[in-house]
C-alpha cells in the first residue's frame, strides 16, 4: 500500500518500533536508584538491569535482520512488537532483581526483532535516495528523542507512578504499532539465501556475554581476578570463533562480504564507538546527578531534557546539512561537538551548579543528533536493497554492542566506594579519545560504495 497515507503510516509504525527500543535503553537509568532500593543489589546488579537488555539486543539483532530478509520484514516486525510488549509487562511485574534481569533479556530479544526489521521496512517503503534520507531523518529523530528523552520520561513516571510504570507504558505503544503495521505496511522482498546461522549465533552470544560479564564483575572483583580474566579470554576465543564461522559458513548471519564496502565498515565502527561513549556516560551521569548532587528521579530526568531537545533539533536538520557538507564531514562536526562537550565536563564535581553543565550537555546532544542520521543513511546506501535487513541489523548490533561495553566499562570505573566523581572524569577522558577516533574515521565515509556488496 505504497501511497502517501500508507507511507506515512509505515513511517510512524517503524518510528514507534525503534523509538520504544531506544526508550527502554535509557528510561531505566533514572530509575536504577529506586529499583535498587526496592529489589536490592549494588552497582553490578544495576549494570545488569541495563546491560541484560542491550546484550540480548546486540547479540540477536543480526539473526533478526536475516529473518526479516527471509520471512518478510512486516511479519517479523509485528512478532517483535508482540514479544517486546509482553516482556515489558513482565518487567513491570517482576518480584525480584533476578526476575527483572531475566525479563529484560526477553525484552531485549523483542527489541532485536523490532530493530532488525524496522529499518528494512522503511528502506523498502522509501526506495528513492532523497526521500529515504528525509524518512531516515524523521525515524532517527523519533528514536533519538526516545533515547535522550528516556531519562525525562523515566523521571516523570518514577516520581508519579513508581518505577514499574516505566515498563507498563510500552503496552499502548506496542498495540498502536502492531495495528499500523498490519493495516498499512507493504512486505519486503524475500531473500532466498537468508537463514538462521545457529553456530554463529551461539558464538556471538557467548562472546558478548563473556565480555560484558568480565567488565561488570571487574569493577567489583578487580580486573586481576581469575574469573574476570577467564571471562575476557572466553570473549576473545568466542569472538574469533564467530569470525571463522561467518567466513566459512554457507548461510552466515553476517556476510563478511558486506565489509568490502569502506562506507559500510566505517559506519559500523562509528556506531560502535559512539554508543560506547554516549550510553556509558548516560549511565554514569544518572548516578552522578542522583548520588553526588542528590537530585530526585524527576529532577535527573529534567536535567537531561535540554540534551533531548538538542538531539531532536539536530536530527531534523541533519539531512539538509549532509547534502551540503557530505556525510563524512557532518559526522566529523558532530564528533567534534561531542568531544568538546565531554572535555568541558571534566571540571564537574559534587558542588557544580547545573547551569555550569548545561552548555556541555547541549553540545553532546547536538553532536549525536548530527551523527546518527548521516551514519545510518550512508550505511544503507552502501548495500543492495535486498540486504537492507542484514545491513541495518549490523549497524544496530554494532551500536548496541557499544552500549553494552559502555555501561560495563564506565560502570566499572565507579563501582568502588567514593569513586563516582573520579570515575566520571576518567569516563569523560575515554570518551574524548573515542570521539577523536570517530572524527578520523568519518572522512572515509562516502555516500556510495565503490562496488556493491555481493550476496553471501
Amino acid at each position: 500500500m505504497n501511497n502517501g497515507r500508507g507511507r506515512a503510516s509505515t513511517l510512524l509504525a517503524t518510528s514507534l518500533g525503534f523509538a520504544v527500543v531506544q526508550l527502554d535503553v535509557s528510561v531505566v537509568n533514572v530509575a536504577i536508584k529506586p529499583i535498587g532500593a526496592a529489589l536490592g543489589g549494588g552497582v553490578s546488579s544495576l549494570q545488569w538491569v541495563v546491560s541484560a537488555y542491550t546484550l540480548a539486543f546486540a547479540a540477536l539483532i543480526l539473526t533478526a535482520g536475516a529473518l526479516g530478509d527471509r520471512a518478510g520484514a512486516k511479519r517479523v516486525f509485528i512478532a517483535g512488537f508482540m514479544v517486546f510488549t509482553t516482556a515489558s509487562a513482565a518487567c513491570g511485574l517482576a518480584p525480584s532483581m533476578g526476575a527483572l534481569i531475566g525479563s529484560r533479556v526477553v525484552q531485549g530479544i523483542g527489541a532485536a526483532v523490532l530493530g532488525g526489521s524496522s529499518l528494512a521496512l522503511l528502506n523498502h517503503t522509501y526506495p528513492e535516495p532523497a526521500e529515504r534520507a528525509r524518512a531516515v531523518g524523521l525515524w532517527a529523530a523519533g528514536a533519538s528523542a526516545a533515547l535522550a528523552g528516556g531519562p525525562l520520561i523515566g523521571g516523570l513516571l518514577t516520581s508519579t507512578l513508581g518505577w514499574r510504570s516505566i515498563f507498563f507504558i510500552n503496552a499502548p505503544i506496542g498495540l498502536l504499532g502492531i495495528l499500523l503495521t498490519a493495516r498499512w505496511a507493504d512486505d519486503t522482498p524475500h531473500a532466498r539465501d537468508g537463514g538462521v546461522d545457529v553456530a554463529g549465533q551461539l558464538a556471538g552470544v557467548l562472546a558478548l556475554t563473556a565480555l560484558a560479564g568480565a567488565m561488570i564483575e571487574g569493577g567489583s572483583r578487580g580486573f586481576g581476578d581469575s574469573w574476570v580474566l577467564g571471562g575476557f579470554a572466553l570473549a576473545i576465543w568466542a569472538g574469533g570463533a564467530f569470525v571463522l564461522i561467518e567466513a566459512r559458513g554457507t548461510r552466515p548471519m553476517l556476510p563478511l562480504t558486506l565489509f568490502r564496502s569502506t562506507t559500510f565498515s566505517l559506519a559500523s565502527a562509528i556506531g560502535l564507538l559512539i554508543n560506547i561513549s554516549f550510553y556509558g556516560l548516560i549511565f554514569v551521569l544518572s548516578l552522578f546527578f542522583q548520588r553526588e548532587q542528590h537530585l530526585s528521579s524527576l529532577q535527573t530526568g529534567l536535567a537531561f531534557a535540554p540534551m533531548t531537545a538538542a538531539i531532536m533539533a539536530a536530527n531534523l536538520f541533519a539531512g539538509r546539512l549532509a547534502r551540503r557538507l557530505g556525510s563524512g564531514r557532518l559526522i566529523a562536526c558532530g564528533a567534534l561537538l561531542m568531544a568538546a562537550g565531554c572535555g568541558a565536563l571534566l571540571g564537574a564535581g559534587a558542588q557544580s551548579s547545573y547551569i555550569s553543565l548545561l552548555a556541555q550537555l547541549l553540545a553532546i546532544g547536538l553532536g549525536l543528533g548530527l551523527i546518527v542520521p548521516a551514519m545510518t543513511s550512508s550505511l544503507l546506501g552502501s548495500v543492495e536493497r535486498s540486504r537492507s535487513g542484514v545491513a541495518s541489523g549490523t549497524l544496530n548490533s554494532a551500536r548496541q554492542t557499544g552500549s553494552v561495553i559502555g555501561v560495563a566499562l564506565f560502570g566499572s570505573l565507579i563501582a568502588g566506594d567514593g569513586q563516582l566523581v573520579s570515575g566520571l572524569h576518567l569516563a569523560l577522558m575515554i570518551s574524548v579519545g573515542l570521539l577523536i577516533a570517530v572524527g578520523a574515521l568519518s572522512f572515509g565515509v562516502g555516500e556510495r560504495t565503490a562496488a556493491p556488496a555481493e550476496p553471501g
